[in-house]
């Protein structure tokens, strides 16, 4: 599923094509993923608006948008874009050709922007104010690209967990998702369900380091890469083995999800 790599990839698919530019007509395809409007509103809401400079809070992309519109009295609404499970960004030229699963289309003179989702699990909502937004984003930690070291810590260890659902839990901290984290704590030799109550200073910083080298190089990718000398690279094989140490990989349930590890590497202590 998306996650914050892949969110920043769809953030400068945005900057790439649609800052500054004005939306000359917009196509809802699929009503269902326009929440807390009706398709006709949403559209006249877009249609005239100029694109403002994305940006990303944890798996949320956000489009402000300005000028005149119909229901200029309607405030300027920034669309909030989550990608649920199979969502996706794409620039497309005017006459490529339609997709099955394009649910929103953003039209300008010489290409759209096409929101594209199998499953429908999230979709779009268009936020008329900055307390609108805050609204959607309230319950959310701090982005996972932005968070400090000693923030990371305090918001984690709140409470005991385990790790991966401490790290999986949008409350704590925005943005990490079953690829990112798994791949973040196999680089930090943590096994998964230690405990947030258990690391000592040296493995806090251990973990932070490895989240932001993960987030920093698949956010340049624009996705969780699956290369050799990654753990992502190997978390799918039928006999995936550790690139770090050859040992066979372990897959388990935790939290609901499925975990891979290195019972070699982030073996967890006894006692």
């Amino acid at each position: 599923m998306p996650e914050l790599p892949d969110v920043e990839g769809f953030r400068r698919v945005a900057a790439e094509h649609v800052i500054g530019r004005r939306v000359t007509s917009v196509r809802v395809h699929d009503a269902s993923v326009v929440q807390g409007v009706s398709a006709r509103r949403f559209r006249e809401l877009l249609r005239g608006r100029h694109v403002g400079q994305p940006r990303r809070h944890g798996k949320w992309l956000l489009l402000p948008t300005s000028g005149s519109a119909a229901g200029e009295g309607d405030g300027l609404p920034c669309l909030m874009v989550h990608f649920g499970m199979t969502g996706m960004l794409l620039w497309c030229s005017v006459d490529a050709d339609p997709h099955q699963h394009d649910r929103v289309v953003l039209v300008f003179t010489d290409g759209e922007l096409r929101y594209r989702d199998m499953r429908k699990l999230k979709g779009m909502v268009l936020a008329r104010s900055e307390v609108d937004v805050e609204a959607v984003l309230g319950e959310l930690g701090p982005d996972a690209g932005q968070v400090s070291r000693a923030d990371l810590r305090d918001r984690l260890t709140r409470t005991r967990r385990q790790l991966k659902s401490a790290l999986m839990d949008q409350s704590r901290i925005a943005g990490l998702g079953n690829l990112t984290v798994d791949e973040t704590l196999w680089r930090a030799r943590l096994h998964p369900q230690r405990t947030t109550k258990e690391l000592d200073e040296s493995q806090w910083k251990s973990l932070y380091r490895a989240m932001r080298f993960v987030l920093r190089e698949s956010s340049a990718a624009g996705l969780v890469p699956d290369r050799p000398s990654w753990l992502t690279g190997h978390r799918d094989d039928a006999d995936g083995r550790c690139p770090r140490c050859s040992t066979t990989l372990r897959h388990q349930q935790i939290g609901g999800r499925t975990t891979v590890w290195c019972p070699h590497c982030q073996s967890r202590p006894q006692g």
